[in-house]
């Protein structure tokens, strides 16, 4: 795009686009996005993180391409998250049968499915994971607890039917990606 972004699809994924890469100086992540059922719902999670306490801003449709209106919001643990509800459909050009796991015509680069989960570190492991459980609707599916058996070192959560679609473990700076 004009802003000198890539935006880039897996194999098997509907929408537009899942990735969106730009050049910078160091590794990282802008933010993560998650797609809700309708309008509606973009508008109910936005009232929602707002009554928890949390500052959300809305980001125009059109900011990325094939992209409508966002709501973004921080973290505890300092990660930029938002939500979306349009996103241009062009289907995954796979047909009925599966294809094979490679084109043997093609001689770069990696063919991934789709993307699967997130790990993310950063600070305030318990008050991330309360705020994608009471607001967010997400599942705790499994936690890693300090000595003390108590303090939440990582927990892996859910809103799909895999076994965990992102995962917060502590690191004392904030923001940052695993993988």
């Amino acid at each position: 795009d004009l802003q000198g972004r890539i935006y880039l699809k897996c194999r098997d994924e509907f929408d537009h686009h899942s990735v969106v890469l730009r050049e910078a100086d160091c590794a990282g992540m802008d933010f993560v996005g998650f797609k809700v059922l309708d309008i509606a719902t973009l508008d109910d999670f936005e009232r929602k993180l707002q009554a928890y306490g949390v500052g959300t801003c809305r980001i125009a449709a059109g900011d990325l391409l094939e992209t409508g209106e966002r709501v973004r919001f921080t973290t505890p643990s300092g990660h930029e998250v938002e939500l979306y509800a349009e996103k241009t459909l062009v289907g995954n050009g796979c047909g009925e049968i599966n294809p094979a796991p490679w084109d043997p015509t093609v001689t770069h680069g990696i063919s991934p499915i789709r993307m699967d989960h997130l790990l993310l570190y950063g600070p305030n492991v318990s008050q991330t994971l309360e705020l994608f459980i009471k607001v967010l609707g997400f599942t705790l599916v499994e936690r890693v607890l300090g000595p003390d058996g108590e303090t939440n070192i990582i927990g892996f959560l859910s809103c799909s039917i895999k076994s965990h679609d992102i995962a917060f473990g502590h690191y004392d700076e904030p923001g940052r990606l695993h993988h």
